[in-house]
């Protein structure tokens, strides 16, 4: 699942650690042959008498459950779960094999992940607030249920003696038992019960103040009071969109649409800086004791686990591997070498950092012809970026959307991943959905015409949906000891708007990137074919679930009308001074990175210390600290911010080696189908991406590509 940072930060703010996120299930609960026939068999009967038409082949995946239907179905799924659990643990000593211990926990796994998101995924996209409600209640039932069941000793008894065995299995079978012994330790069952009780009760106080310190954000009421002429520059619109005081004044809230629009928008320096100070200072006295306290709770039961620190217990099964890889290499990759593990001063500057002076210098100039003498500060970053960008390019961006009609966009997005991947997609529409405009479509192999999978478009804005776009999975493939194989299916979610009489309104250029990268996740989806579910679909490294996407986001030349020259510019303003916004992101990563590696780190020193260091000399905001307002490094993303970025790295490095041309190459879109997409997370993802490129990858592509369509 993605989104853009933004929304990412949204949608952290309003979950609860409490929640294991079920929309991508791991599926530490498993059922044994008997149980799941049982199982697939009360379902499938449940449905036949509602009378659901389902995608061919896909009987598991029905998403248009009445509310009654949902906790019916949740029920049985928690009942059978918990009998299967009692079989595995009454399973002999010394009977122990493959076959009774960890095979029918994986079929299951398998076979429950679309129940559960029958039960689950209605939550985010039925039009019934009554489904919506029943969703979200089955959710947590299953999501107890779940969490009981990694907690079970007699379980972890029979996985953890079997593992010791040493039995000879393949090596995506040996993964997988890897992970189930992990589920369980990770919940501290391989410690003394003294050390167990402590597990239990750190994430609990760290679920209890992530939810605190998002709660503090989510309920902040600041606002402040500007003039017209205060706010000049803004749009009228967006000033009579604002509340007004009986002196005329305009109330300005520090929500995140209102003070970006003042950073971008708002001509008066002091007005930008009074709101960039403000925003930067919110719930300080609250929630800077509450991350100090949770960055504390973390190394301690990051410590009981048996790591250095928390993030190196974060990162141990991601490509990065451990805190270190990510100072040394992901920011090395941008050769901005900072020896922040030992606290030196010492910074070396590197090609990114060279074009993110020239483009401060672009800034800064323009700032003196219109501002005079008056100091260039971070709060000035945005405004001038936008101004540079309406000086230097020659683009309406209203006029633009008139070249990009949903089904155009969609229709040239089908034909580029038909090319480059090797796949075939066809309408399906003998099949139920949940609300009208939601469309099914399969998936076959160009080649032999073998289905590979389904997947669902809903497309457009509506009351009670879920508000970001995303790829959800539905089913994962998954190959089972009979023979049978269950193929994916894969739900788009996406918010573009619709005019007065239900027509679908044009996309901005921004939507037509994001849809590019959404549908980047459902190939990935699609094409992962890795035989156990927990590996399959978007279960795989987090490092690299980006990449595909970001990959993909560099075919969007699609509409013949756009002429050569606007498609250029509109290539030069992407780039447009992403080195300074490379450094922006590597500031908050060096931040999270630190924060989770060291001990007792004041956290105003350290980025007071940091900001200047990483961009190009520019102070933070006075008075600010952003360790009181960044809600990745609470619940998200902690000591995992590096990912976004890595991933660009990454994908750049492949994009430019191998599709260098920028044309769709179906040998070598093939290749990376069937050598990196199709082998899942059961295998190193750096691995795959070393044996794909026959090399290790590089950052040289990334900084070229900044450079090259930069300033």
């Amino acid at each position: 699942m993605s989104e853009d940072d933004e929304g990412n930060d949204k949608k952290t703010q309003g979950s609860n650690r409490k929640k294991l996120k079920l929309v991508t299930f791991t599926g530490a609960a498993g059922l044994l042959g008997l149980a799941v026939s049982f199982a697939i068999f009360a379902f499938n009967s449940h449905k036949q008498k509602s009378k659901k038409k389902c995608l061919p082949g896909c009987d598991s995946v029905c998403i248009n459950l009445s509310a009654k239907e949902i906790l019916d179905l949740a029920d049985e799924i928690i009942s059978k779960s918990t009998r299967v659990h009692d079989a595995v643990a009454l399973v002999p000593l010394n009977k122990l094999s493959y076959e009774n211990v960890v095979l029918p926990l994986a079929e299951i796994e398998a076979r429950l992940l679309p129940l559960i998101q029958c039960c689950v995924v209605p939550k985010m996209i039925s039009p019934l607030d009554n489904v919506r409600k029943a969703s979200a209640e089955a959710e947590l039932r299953i999501d107890a249920h779940l969490l009981s069941c990694r907690k079970r000793e007699d379980v972890y008894r029979v996985i953890r003696i079997y593992a010791a065995k040493g039995e000879s299995i393949a090596p995506d079978a040996k993964c997988y038992l890897q992970c189930l012994v992990r589920d369980f330790e990770d919940n501290g069952l391989n410690l003394t019960t003294t050390k167990r009780e402590e597990v239990g009760r750190l994430k609990d106080e760290i679920d209890e103040l992530s939810l605190r310190y998002v709660q503090n954000l989510n309920e902040d009421s600041s606002c402040l009071f500007f003039t017209e002429a205060e706010l000049a520059g803004l749009p009228v619109e967006f000033l009579q969109s604002l509340d007004k005081t009986q002196s005329k004044e305009f109330k300005l809230t520090l929500e995140s649409s209102h003070v970006a629009a003042i950073l971008e928008l708002c001509k008066i320096a002091k007005t930008r800086k009074t709101v960039a100070m403000a925003y930067g200072k919110r719930c300080g006295d609250a929630n800077i004791p509450v991350l100090q306290k949770l960055v504390q709770s973390r190394h301690r039961l990051a410590r009981l686990l048996g790591y250095a620190h928390f993030a190196d217990y974060a990162l141990d099964h991601r490509m990065s591997k451990t805190s270190t890889t990510v100072c040394e290499r992901s920011f090395t990759c941008f050769v901005i070498i900072l020896h922040i593990l030992d606290c030196t001063e010492a910074l070396l500057v590197s090609s990114l950092t060279d074009l993110a002076i020239r483009e401060f210098s672009i800034l800064k100039d323009l700032k003196r012809k219109e501002e005079g003498e008056l100091p260039f500060g971070v709060e000035d970053l945005l405004y001038y970026i936008k101004r540079v960008e309406e000086l230097q390019f020659d683009l309406d961006f209203g006029d633009i959307r008139q070249y990009f009609p949903v089904s155009l966009v969609l229709s040239g997005i089908f034909k580029i991943c038909q090319d480059l991947f090797g796949i075939k997609i066809e309408e399906v529409t003998e099949t139920d959905v949940w609300y009208y405009d939601v469309q099914a479509f399969a998936v076959f192999d160009s080649g032999s015409g073998k289905l590979l999978g389904y997947f669902y478009l809903d497309m457009f804005t509506r009351e009670g949906k879920f508000s970001h776009s995303c790829v959800v999975s539905l089913q994962n493939n998954a190959l089972f000891s009979n023979g049978a194989c269950q193929i994916p299916v894969a739900l788009l979610i996406a918010q573009f708007s619709k005019d007065g009489s239900g027509e679908a309104l044009p996309l901005g250029f921004s939507e037509v990137v994001n849809l590019f990268h959404e549908f980047g996740h459902l190939v990935q989806h699609i094409c992962n074919r890795a035989s156990f579910a927990r590996f399959s679909g978007l279960r795989v490294d987090p490092d690299f679930r980006e990449i595909p996407s970001q990959l993909l986001e560099n075919w969007q030349d699609i509409t013949k009308p756009l002429v050569d020259e606007v498609c250029k510019t509109l290539k030069r303003w992407r780039y447009s001074f992403s080195a300074l916004k490379s450094l922006q992101e590597i500031l908050y990563c060096l931040f999270d990175q630190r924060i989770y590696s060291d001990d007792d780190v004041d956290f105003g020193q350290l980025i007071r210390s940091l900001h200047p260091k990483v961009m190009v000399g520019l102070p933070v905001v006075e008075g600010t600290n952003p360790a009181s307002c960044f809600p990745r490094a609470v619940i998200g993303s902690e000591a995992t911010c590096y990912s976004r970025l890595w991933s660009e790295v990454f994908a750049a490095d492949i994009f430019a080696s191998q599709f260098g041309d920028g044309h769709p190459n179906l040998y070598m879109g093939l290749q990376f189908r069937d050598k990196v997409l199709a082998q899942g997370g059961g295998k190193e993802a750096m691995e795959l991406l070393t044996s794909f490129l026959g090399r290790e990858p590089s950052t040289q592509a990334y900084i070229e590509s900044r450079t090259k369509y930069g300033l």
